[in-house]
């Protein structure tokens, strides 16, 4: 079965406490454009990132924010654009990581540990698993469709009620599969 793949650039989702010191106390991110994700949107807001001496500009905000701990969300080349080393981690695991320098319009904040890229995975709902036999943390190869065919292996199956269809590449695995903004994919296990 085909399913879809998305490439997903640089971006950052904010706590609510980190987005009021960023833009200001009641602030609310303003919706630039629907992503495939259910309530996931990719918000007018840009935030500058700095690690180190290193700075680059204009980093999408994804909302809606978070009620856990702020997370940046890079590519391996933003990671040595900014001399960083970013380790590969699932959404939400920023234990241990290094942090980084975000200015918005009204402050600067500092993130302690928060900074990664993120695993290569498969967003599906209950049904959609079930249909194609896949299993909440599970490992998963996909061959991408195209002139520049490739096979992804570990990607990590991430199944949640609110989920629709979707694999996520970040930049670099897009480019290395000739995937600009979306293509597709086979699961092959």
């Amino acid at each position: 079965m085909k399913i879809p793949i998305e490439v997903s650039a640089r971006h950052i989702h904010l706590s609510k406490r980190d987005l009021e010191k960023l833009f200001g106390r009641g602030y609310k991110l303003k919706k630039l454009k629907k992503l495939t994700q259910p309530e996931e949107f990719a918000a007018k807001e840009t935030v500058d990132i700095e690690i180190g001496s290193k700075r680059i500009s204009n980093v999408r905000v994804i909302g809606p924010v978070r009620a856990s701990k702020t997370q940046l969300e890079l590519s391996k080349t933003d990671g040595i654009i900014l001399g960083a080393v970013l380790p590969v981690r699932d959404s939400g695991d920023i234990k241990g990581t290094s942090g980084a320098v975000i200015s918005g319009p009204k402050n600067k904040i500092i993130i302690k540990e928060g900074v990664i890229n993120t695993q290569r995975h498969i967003h599906c709902n209950p049904k959609e698993a079930k249909k194609l036999g896949l299993r909440n943390g599970a490992l998963a190869s996909v061959k991408t469709l195209g002139n520049l065919s490739i096979t992804f292996h570990n990607v990590k199956i991430r199944v949640g009620k609110n989920y629709k269809l979707c694999m996520h590449l970040d930049t670099d695995e897009g480019n290395a599969a000739g995937i600009i903004r979306s293509g597709e994919g086979k699961i092959i296990m």
